[in-house]
């Protein structure tokens, strides 16, 4: 593996990204501030972590902030469920969004597993630093 870019789930991830920004233009705006900006942020954040982590010269560190980012995307989960409750999200797309983050959660879990084991591998099999 050459770089963060090749790991499966941070490919996971920024799909996630992409579909939360476009499920949340359909907020209304006077959320612009509010959940939508909240719930942006965190999907941002768990590839970026992944992406930092990543780039750390340490096994520790690289797990940390993979943890960092299992941490955002339980905080997106809480999230979209308040926007489900307010009416912001149908129930069909927290349902389907809410099955993306569970994948990404469990390749994250197994990843920090993994690492946590010292084995070297990664989610999917894949060779981590």
């Amino acid at each position: 593996m050459k770089t963060y870019r090749d790991l499966i789930v941070w490919q996971k991830a920024m799909a996630l990204v992409t579909v939360i920004y476009k499920v949340t233009k359909s907020f209304p705006r006077r959320e612009d501030y509010g959940i939508t900006s909240q719930i942006r942020r965190c999907a941002v954040s768990i590839p970026s972590n992944i992406a930092e982590g990543y780039g750390r010269h340490s096994r520790n560190e690289y797990i940390r902030f993979l943890q960092i980012a299992l941490g955002s995307l339980y905080e997106l989960q809480t999230q979209l469920e308040i926007a489900v409750n307010l009416e912001y999200l149908k129930k069909e797309d927290f349902d389907s969004l809410y099955e993306s983050t569970r994948e990404v959660e469990r390749m994250l879990s197994v990843l920090i597993k993994r690492l946590t084991e010292g084995s070297g591998k990664g989610a999917e099999g894949q060779r981590v630093r």
